[in-house]
């Protein structure tokens, strides 16, 4: 079995308590059935012993109060933190019954992991403040690791030949993107016009083709005219209203997506128009590592998600919803630009990718209607 990692997956530790929004409030932890069993069992087991007990019969009455048993989560307060979550933001299961008592949620969490025959591959989410923090003060552009572990694993009715494919083809896509020779608008633009050109190929069943195309990428034929991507009023507020469309997994991110609209659009084109341009200069001036950013997380989006184009064929919806986020993260950072007197630091900056994607990423819904409105 291959297993792929980002080239900052060791380079993360959770903060726990320290952490500015810790990933146990805000939404709804599941667990798996083997955490269920075992937490069933730990409650069996102490009812039977008579004197040393495995955990003390508060904390057993805890734990049987605080799992909702017939949907498979944990309850909350009327805060929204997990039952377990205590004063300190540290998880009193893990104080009470270690590593080993964390379903399958929390022992992996930020870590995601995407399945292939034969291949996981595993990314750190920027839903975790401390991966978007990392992404985002990153400075050189980023690789990705393999190293073989037992086990293999087939799958049904999977094609080999397009997962090749689409392996070959996010290559080209990281070579794009991080080709810093060029303005990110005109890689984004190169980006689309890559999948595009893949799509077609994979939907008139000529995948060999396919790798002729991504050869004249290689080698720098432009196989379509580039063009730099454009944002009038209309088309910014018709993106940024995608976001507004989504389900809402935290109650804040509603007041979040009023205020932006209005700050971004609330005085009409022509002031849209002047702030974005003021904006724009005021980046390249101030945060000169703003382009970085924005290939940092073009670059995160598809790597998460291209290659799952292997199951439902969609791969220009992939690599529209790549750019489809970065493009919404700039529209909220000049936001909050705007609502800072025309002032932004990376940390809201990062804040505002960790929000963002804790609502788009931990939501199968909102990941599928994401694609279906692109």
């Amino acid at each position: 079995m291959l297993y792929t990692f980002p080239d900052y997956y060791k380079e993360f530790h959770c903060t726990a308590d320290q952490c500015e929004d810790t990933c146990c409030a805000g939404w709804q932890i599941v667990i798996d059935p083997g955490a269920q069993k075992y937490y069933r069992g730990m409650l069996r087991e102490n009812r039977r012993r008579r004197k040393e007990k495995r955990i003390t019969p508060d904390f057993a009455g805890r734990l049987k109060k605080g799992i909702d048993w017939k949907n498979g989560i944990f309850c909350q307060n009327e805060e929204k933190r997990c039952a377990f979550l205590n004063d300190r933001n540290l998880c009193d299961l893990y104080t009470n019954l270690g590593e080993k008592s964390l379903c399958r949620t929390c022992r992996r969490y930020p870590r995601h992991v995407e399945e292939f025959e034969n291949v996981r591959e595993v990314t750190l989410s920027v839903s975790c403040p401390e991966v978007a923090a990392l992404l985002m003060n990153r400075q050189t552009p980023v690789t990705f690791f393999s190293v073989e572990r037992d086990g293999e694993e087939e799958f049904d009715d999977f094609d080999p030949f397009l997962y090749s494919l689409l392996e070959d083809g996010r290559e080209v896509l990281y070579e794009i993107l991080q080709d810093r020779s060029r303005p990110v608008d005109v890689r984004i633009s190169r980006a689309l016009n890559l999948a595009k050109e893949l799509q077609r190929c994979v939907d008139e069943d000529a995948l060999f083709s396919g790798q002729e195309v991504l050869a004249a990428y290689r080698t720098a034929q432009e196989t379509a005219p580039l063009r730099h991507l454009k944002s009038p009023f209309d088309f910014s507020r018709k993106m940024t209203g995608l976001a507004y469309r989504l389900e809402r997994l935290r109650d804040d991110w509603e007041n979040f997506l009023r205020e932006s609209m209005y700050l971004l659009y609330g005085k009409g084109e022509t002031q849209y128009r002047r702030s974005r341009t003021e904006f724009i200069r005021w980046m390249e001036e101030y945060r000169p590592d703003y382009e970085i950013c924005r290939e940092q997380l073009l670059v995160y989006f598809i790597s998460a998600y291209f290659c799952g184009a292997v199951y439902d064929g969609r791969i220009v919806k992939k690599v529209r919803m790549a750019v489809a986020s970065v493009f919404l993260l700039q529209e909220f950072w000049m936001a909050c630009w705007l609502k800072n007197g025309k002032n932004l630091n990376i940390q809201d900056m990062t804040e505002i990718v960790y929000r963002y994607s804790r609502e788009l990423e931990h939501s199968d819904e909102n990941l599928e209607q994401m694609e279906r409105m692109l």
